[in-house]
C-alpha cells in the first residue's frame, strides 16, 4: 500500500471552486445540510462548517456541533469537506481534533481538509481556566499543529508517536483509524507575522474577505514562509470565506445584514468577547456605512459577482459563499445561474 501525507492538490489541477459556508450559526443542522445540498446542485463546489459553540449574536439562534454535520454532509454530498475553522487550543486537546479529522478523511477520502485557528473567547471560554493574549493564543495554535501534523505523519506509516512541548503532552499513541492520504492541514491568518510561520508549517492558508492590498500581503508572507521550507506555494491551497448580502433590493439586502450579521459590521478586535449577549449590545451601534470595504450588500448579482473575480484574480482557488441573510435556497438559486458560471480563472 502507498501512503502519504499532505493531500496532493495542486491548485493549476484543481481549478477554481466555488463552495457553500453553511453557517451553523444561523440555521438548524439538518436545514444547514439541506441548504449545502441544493448548493451542490446549483453548481457550487464542497461546503466549510464552523466550530461554534456559540452563534455569534442571539438573533442567529443555532450552533450545531460541527464534527456531526461534516459527517452528515459527506454522505449527502460529493464536494471538499471541512471545518473552516476549528481551534485545537482550549476546547480540544490537538489529539482529539486529529483524531476527528482522520476518521472524517477515512470515511471520505480525498474531500476532508482540517482548517485551523486561534481561538476566540466566544467559542472557548466555556471551559477554558483562563483566556490568555493573543501571542500566545497564535503560539499554542502552531503547537496544536505541530503535534496534529506529527500524529498525522507517524499513524499513515503505521507508528507511535508522543508529545512534550510548551503547551500540550501526547502519550505515546498512534490514530488508528486513518486515511491513507492524510488531511490537507490549513492554518487560517489575517495577520502577516503568523502568516510566514502558517507559510512554514501547513498545507495552505485560510483567510476572510479584506481588503486586496492586505490579502497580498498576506499572500507574499505566506509564500515566503513556503519557499523557506522547501516547497512551491503555488501547490498550496489559498482558501477565502467570503460574506455577502444578497436579496431582491437593496433595502432587504442591508436589513439582512444589520439583523443577521451585525458582527460583520463590527470594526474592532472580536476575539476577546465571550458572550452572544455581550455581541448583541455591540450589535446596536452598527450602522449600514460600518459594512463598506468589508461585506458587499447588493441586489445586483452582478456586482457580487465582479466582487468575487477581484479575489480569484488575486489567487484564491478555493472561494466559500456565506449569504448572511435567510433567504438561502432564493440566493443559492440566483447565484448558480447568475454569478458562478461567470467567474473566469
Amino acid at each position: 500500500m502507498t501512503v502519504a501525507v499532505g493531500q496532493e492538490r495542486v491548485a493549476g489541477e484543481r481549478g477554481l471552486a466555488i463552495g457553500y459556508a453553511a453557517m451553523l450559526e444561523q440555521f438548524h443542522p439538518t436545514e444547514a445540510i439541506e441548504l449545502a445540498v441544493h448548493a451542490e446542485s446549483r453548481g457550487f463546489s464542497g461546503v466549510m462548517a464552523a466550530d461554534h459553540f456559540q452563534p455569534w449574536v442571539p438573533a442567529q439562534g443555532q450552533s450545531a456541533f460541527v464534527w456531526n454535520v461534516l459527517a452528515a454532509l459527506g454522505e449527502r454530498t460529493r464536494g471538499d469537506i471541512g471545518p473552516g475553522v476549528t481551534a485545537p487550543t482550549f476546547r480540544w486537546h490537538p489529539a482529539m481534533v486529529a483524531q476527528a479529522s482522520a476518521t472524517l478523511a477515512a470515511m471520505y477520502p480525498g474531500r476532508h481538509w482540517l482548517g485551523i485557528g486561534s481561538g476566540e473567547a466566544l467559542n472557548e471560554h466555556v471551559v477554558a481556566p483562563y483566556w490568555p493574549e493573543a501571542p500566545e493564543r497564535i503560539n499554542r495554535m502552531f503547537e496544536a499543529v505541530e503535534l496534529i501534523k506529527k500524529l498525522f505523519h507517524a499513524s499513515v506509516a503505521g507508528r507511535d508517536v508522543k508529545h512534550s512541548g510548551t503547551y500540550y503532552k501526547l502519550e505515546s499513541t498512534r490514530l488508528w483509524t486513518m486515511p491513507e492520504v492524510a488531511p490537507e492541514v490549513l492554518i487560517a491568518t489575517a495577520g502577516p507575522v503568523t502568516a510566514k510561520r502558517a507559510g512554514r508549517v501547513a498545507d495552505g492558508l485560510i483567510t476572510v474577505g479584506a481588503p486586496l492590498e492586505k490579502i497580498a500581503g498576506l499572500f507574499q508572507r505566506f509564500d515566503e514562509g513556503a519557499r523557506e521550507s522547501g516547497r512551491d506555494p503555488a501547490t498550496l491551497p489559498k482558501v477565502l470565506q467570503l460574506h455577502l448580502s444578497w436579496a431582491q433590493t437593496d433595502e432587504e439586502a442591508m436589513t439582512n445584514a444589520l439583523t443577521e450579521w451585525p458582527n460583520g459590521g463590527m470594526r474592532f478586535p472580536k476575539a476577546d468577547i465571550r458572550s452572544p449577549f455581550d455581541f448583541e449590545q455591540m450589535a446596536r451601534l452598527v450602522r449600514p456605512e460600518d459594512f463598506a470595504g468589508r461585506l458587499v450588500v447588493s441586489a445586483d448579482p452582478d456586482v457580487h459577482r465582479a466582487e468575487i473575480q477581484r479575489f480569484v484574480d488575486l489567487g484564491f482557488n478555493r472561494i466559500y459563499l456565506h449569504n448572511v441573510g435567510r433567504n438561502q435556497r432564493e440566493w443559492i438559486d440566483v447565484f448558480g445561474r447568475d454569478v458562478l458560471p461567470g467567474l473566469v480563472r
